[in-house]
């Protein structure tokens, strides 16, 4: 018998314990010690995701408050430790081998614990078991079946753990035709619709700078399981929680699937920056960059017009509603590209201030982050890496009255938090621990 399985034997599974909350005047308050918990705080998450879209769902509960533990392949780890450059390269005192941190991997781990971990090995899958018994969340991205063979799939976690909430991220989800492929953000937005409606109105479909449906199936799956939550408080009972790359991109298709509905007919195709209903809402390019337009009803079309000297265009029976402008868009927005580029972008940014006309800057990524606004909405901080030193990293973007979410801890190295997992909430000794490392079970 295993030395995991002999602790396998006293398992219970039961809840983590709770802090003790009660509420005065609709704040809460901390029983001990006297402060406001993080919304999340005190519940436990198995992460057994890789990549962004299962990374970036567990990071956004990490924000929250939960402790999760990431489990990650001992040797290789999570694949976007290797995708890279650019590295937040490690300080020469550190003696760690290797280029550095991927800013890949950074950007969607933080307040996380790694846990080195191969379930390859049966004393693997029992440390699993043991874990799953004292979370409330698991989260996972293989491919639909693929941890059945390990004894990881819901049904046979729920018998070890009635309360817990599973959530199954994958391409195409559990059923249906395309289930046993893999998906990828950019295949997904090639099939689902997203790609065709991206890019300029004559030129070829493109697909969006970021990997935009890996985020929103992370936005989704959080707020399912946020959900499932309230749900077992409730019940006391958990649930199997299926989401797909495919149906979360389906559903962010949002007025232009409606519109298709709607009217039974095609969608109107790519746009570039222009809105297909709306005249002039676009991005025109100036003398040294471009700039954001959006004329979105005639009152604003007047400020725009005067504000680019052409007052007499708010009385011309070509421009004077939005319906005439959307019939004569190529010409008038020819003649607003004619005038925009006479003027810097600052030139421009200055001229409408005030104006009420919706107007922007189009910036690039590093403009963003260093744009007045986002430092004063504090969503970049500089954190410390215990290898690479300072580094800096985008913040998490919601605002709290009370307790407010925050980076506690960076992202971690491969396996940095594996005894400390496994002693505080296992038992395991040291050397315990030792002998899994010895084997191959754990880093």
């Amino acid at each position: 018998m295993s030395t995991i399985s002999r602790y396998l034997r006293h398992v219970i599974a039961a809840r983590p314990a709770r802090p003790s909350l009660a509420y005065h005047h609709g704040r809460c308050r901390y029983s001990t010690p006297a402060k406001c918990p993080l919304p999340l705080e005190g519940y436990r998450v198995l992460d057994m995701t890789r990549v962004l879209a299962g990374p970036y769902c567990t990071q956004l509960l990490g924000d929250m408050g939960a402790e999760i533990i990431k489990i990650e392949h001992p040797v290789r780890g999570d694949d976007t430790r290797a995708w890279g450059p650019p590295y937040a390269t490690y300080k020469s005192e550190s003696n760690v081998e290797g280029p550095g941190e991927a800013a890949y991997f950074i950007g969607a781990n933080r307040n996380k614990k790694s846990l080195g971990l191969s379930f390859q090995h049966k004393e693997g899958v029992d440390i699993l078991h043991r874990l799953v018994a004292k979370c409330d969340i698991l989260v996972e991205n293989f491919l639909p079946g693929t941890l059945k063979k390990y004894s990881m799939d819901y049904e046979t976690l729920r018998k070890m753990n009635p309360g817990l909430i599973y959530a199954s991220i994958t391409g195409y989800g559990q059923t249906g035709p395309y289930s046993s492929r893999a998906g990828y953000d950019v295949m997904v937005e090639a099939e689902f619709g997203l790609m065709h409606i991206t890019g300029q109105r004559d030129g070829p479909p493109v697909k969006v700078g970021v990997a935009v449906t890996d985020l929103t199936t992370g936005l989704y799956t959080s707020n399912s399981i946020m959900a499932a939550l309230l749900g077992r408080a409730k019940t006391g009972k958990g649930q199997h929680i299926d989401v797909a790359l495919s149906d979360c991109q389906t559903a962010t298709l949002a007025n232009i699937a409606s519109s298709c509905l709607i009217s039974g007919k095609k969608d109107s195709g790519r746009w570039g920056t222009a809105h297909p209903s709306v005249v002039p809402y676009k991005s025109f390019r100036t003398k040294d960059g471009d700039i954001l337009l959006g004329g979105g009803n005639d009152r604003l079309f007047g400020v725009l017009a005067d504000g680019l000297g052409r007052p007499e265009w708010k009385e011309d029976a070509k421009f004077r509603t939005n319906a005439d402008r959307v019939e004569n868009r190529d010409e008038l927005e020819a003649m607003i590209e004619a005038i925009s580029q006479q003027k810097t972008t600052e030139e421009w940014l200055q001229k409408f201030e005030g104006s009420g006309l919706p107007y922007a800057a189009v910036n690039d990524v590093q403009a963003t982050l260093n744009h007045e606004h986002t430092k004063a909405r504090n969503m970049v901080v500089e954190m410390n890496h215990e290898a690479c030193g300072p580094i800096k990293m985008v913040n998490t973007p919601v605002k709290f009255s009370e307790t407010q979410p925050s980076i506690r801890s960076v992202p971690p190295m491969l396996g940095q938090h594996t005894d400390e997992v496994l002693e505080e909430h296992l038992g395991l000794s040291k050397s315990d621990i030792s002998a899994l490392k010895e084997q191959g079970v754990v880093r």
